[in-house]
């Protein structure tokens, strides 16, 4: 397999790294357990922008699949490229949630663009 798609599967669970955020950094227990998404909703402050990371991440994750796949099914790029793009893109996610719970609006928005360059990047390829 190659770096690329490890980069798809890494990128599937990071938005459970925001959930981990937004539902145990405390007041998180069996009681909110039974309905989950109605606690979140409750959330404020960095918890409830680790929630909207968490929802955000689960948005794009199917393009940036698309855009790794199509990519190595086109050849758009050379393979080490495509696996560049695709650890940028995951960086990129790493550094938006890291915005977003900060709450560094500007900064976040200059990453999810990065972050979206690196998926239209994969799709009509760079480089080679």
């Amino acid at each position: 397999m190659t770096i690329a798609y490890w980069c798809v599967l890494a990128a599937i669970f990071l938005p459970y790294l925001s959930t981990g955020i937004a539902k145990f950094q405390g007041g998180f227990g069996p009681k909110q357990n039974h309905n989950p998404r109605e606690f979140l909703e409750t959330l404020e402050g960095s918890r409830k922008r680790a929630h909207w990371a968490q929802q955000n991440g689960f948005e794009v994750t199917p393009a940036f699949a698309a855009a790794v796949i199509i990519a190595h099914l086109a050849a758009t790029s050379p393979q080490g490229t495509i696996d560049g793009i695709a650890l940028a893109f995951v960086l990129s996610r790493i550094m938006f949630t890291v915005c977003y719970v900060a709450d560094w609006a500007s900064a976040r928005t200059l990453v999810w663009a990065f972050g979206m360059g690196c998926i239209v990047s994969l799709f009509v390829g760079v480089g080679g």
